[in-house]
């Protein structure tokens, strides 16, 4: 753990030197790429407004309840679609066609159907992550051993018994995967929907900072979604190093 900290601090002083490098070498002016000590300044008078809290708290909302609900929707159908051939014949082309749009596609209908507020953003972010986490657990489930499936039949084990303790903990490494994929994913499209579906948020602390022409919030605020962002990975990370995920993964 040590260790991984150090490796942070290391490439946290490269990117402030390389910023810092490019700066100086380009003689880039303030107003188009602010220094690391303006940005450390806007940064810090942001959290004093307290705008700064109330910005994060709302993305973080947003993408809570975006995320959780594709997540409680999307792992039982790609488990079922996973086990049942004909279910995942009708369902895998409307998956597969809807998959590739992207989540920003769907802002002006979104806007249309739920308005202005939370709701757009929260609907943006589960298509963010539904089809996605569908296709892992679907991958995962294609994944397990067959002898484990049949051992389980021979023992009586069917229907939800089967699935919850069989399928799901044989599928989880992939699904684990699938949700952190999926999580950063979120993190992207919240930024973006906040920026033109809501007036809060980091999305919209950003927007509002380049109208003002201050490019050091700007730059800030992507600071702030970088940290949020990283610690949101390291903390699906530390689901893949669970004692029986890592012993699921192994016998696959």
């Amino acid at each position: 753990m040590a260790l991984n900290h150090m490796k942070f601090f290391y490439g946290f002083i490269l990117i402030i030197a390389v910023w810092t490098g490019i700066r100086q070498a380009f003689e880039i002016p303030s107003y188009l790429l602010p220094g690391p000590m303006e940005v450390s300044r806007a940064l810090l008078e942001t959290a004093e407004s307290g705008q700064l809290f109330r910005s994060t708290v709302a993305s973080l909302y947003r993408v809570t309840w975006g995320f959780y609900l594709a997540v409680l929707t999307a792992v039982p159908l790609g488990l079922a679609m996973g086990r049942l051939e004909k279910l995942r014949d009708i369902m895998n082309p409307v998956i597969q066609f809807l998959r590739p749009i992207s989540p920003l596609a769907w802002i002006p209908m979104a806007l249309m159907w739920f308005g202005i507020g939370d709701k757009p953003a929260i609907f943006l972010i589960y298509l963010s992550a539904f089809f996605p986490m569908v296709v892992f657990t679907v991958s995962g489930v294609a994944g397990i051993n067959k002898t484990f499936l049949r051992v389980a039949e021979n023992f009586g084990l069917k229907g939800r018994h089967l699935y919850l303790k069989v399928i799901l903990p044989a599928a989880m490494p992939e699904i684990i995967v699938g949700l952190r994929i999926t999580l950063g994913t979120a993190w992207l499209v919240i930024v973006a929907a906040e920026m033109i579906a809501v007036k809060s948020g980091l999305g919209y602390l950003i927007i509002d900072a380049r109208n003002s022409l201050r490019m050091d919030k700007v730059v800030a605020g992507m600071f702030v979604i970088g940290i949020i962002g990283l610690a949101l990975d390291h903390l699906i990370r530390l689901l893949e190093e669970l004692p029986w995920v890592e012993w699921s993964r192994k016998r696959r």
